[in-house]
């Protein structure tokens, strides 16, 4: 039932993101400009990640993380990083 539910909340989003996209009529530089925060997203966590020997911390790559990042810019990385050290300290 559980899965039946994240599914149609995951198809509703979907849909919406798509009517979204071309009700607006984005162009290419929407992409080019989600594409380059989604290439500094994943660069902002890996400095984190090697640079563990000062927080201790590692931060998954995974859509999730990236996904904060992409949205929030370098706060996500400082929110996943302040998230990782209270929850799971």
């Amino acid at each position: 039932m559980k899965s039946i539910i994240l599914g149609s909340v995951l198809v509703i989003s979907l849909l919406g993101l798509i009517v979204i996209l071309f009700r607006k009529r984005i162009g290419v530089s929407f992409f080019t400009s989600f594409g380059i925060h989604l290439v500094l997203a994943a660069v902002g966590i890996y400095i984190v990640n090697y640079s563990g020997w000062l927080t201790g911390t590692y931060i998954p790559l995974n859509p999730a993380t990236i996904g904060t990042v992409t949205v929030l810019g370098l706060p996500g990385v400082g929110l996943l990083l302040g998230l990782k050290i209270s929850l799971f300290r």
